[in-house]
């Protein structure tokens, strides 16, 4: 915010409760200072880890490692519980570059999650099993993994040897190729979701998807994982 914006929004924190601040210390020489003369803080710490600016218009879940200080503020008129405080002083210490999934069951969490493109097309009301499967490629080592939304669970391994090749999309296939294989052992039966955020993914699937077609698996380097799959479907 520019310092117009703070002085337009002090007057609504003043006459409320409802708020919490997280700010870097305003004070000279990284020192204390409270935002107004109605705030509390709650916690501090070095800094660690938070999100990339504009992290949501890409997806990413990666974090930024940065060294400011950071503060929590509340109103003087609210009060919360040591073992909430504790809470947010680990979260400001965290020192992990990933953020821990996390799938709550509030009202307002699933108000939120209603207006996401996966509410929005009824995935959280799907009578069947929804799998979030997603790949990586760092530096010669694959890695793949899922998450299945309906039993709140997941699994993932290192995938293959590096003579066998390594692209963003062998990983990705055989993230897939993990869920379905997942799947397959419930023997239930049930229909499946299957989400990627991989579009070299749908559209290697999209070839063996519907009737009249005939795809080969003749010069595709992924041939393997791809027969592993068509066989799972």
């Amino acid at each position: 915010m520019n310092d117009k914006e703070k002085v337009e929004l002090i007057p609504t924190l003043s006459t409320t409760d409802n708020w919490i601040l997280l700010t870097h210390p305003q004070g000279a020489r990284n020192k204390s200072q409270p935002p107004f003369r109605e705030s509390q803080r709650t916690a501090r710490a070095n800094g660690k880890c938070s999100r990339h600016k504009g992290w949501w218009r890409e997806g990413k879940d990666e974090l930024a490692t940065h060294s400011m200080t950071t503060e929590i503020w509340i109103s003087t008129r609210s009060q919360i519980s040591e073992a909430t405080r504790m809470a947010i002083q680990e979260a400001l210490e965290e020192e992990n570059t990933k953020d821990t999934h996390l799938f709550a069951t509030e009202d307002l969490e699933k108000i939120h999650r209603s207006g996401t493109e996966e509410g929005l097309l009824g995935i959280y009301n799907f009578p069947g099993a929804v799998y979030a499967t997603d790949g990586s490629n760092v530096k010669g080592v694959m890695g793949a993994g899922y998450f299945k939304l309906d039993e709140n669970r997941g699994g993932c391994c290192q995938l293959g040897r590096g003579e066998e090749g390594n692209s963003s999309n062998r990983a990705e296939l055989g993230a897939a190729c993990l869920a379905l294989e997942d799947a397959k052992r419930k023997q239930d039966r049930k229909p499946i979701i299957l989400l990627s955020d991989s579009t070299c993914f749908l559209s290697s699937s999209q070839k063996w998807i519907g009737e009249g077609k005939s795809p080969s698996m003749h010069g595709n380097p992924d041939a393997d994982i791809m027969r592993d799959i068509v066989q799972l479907l």
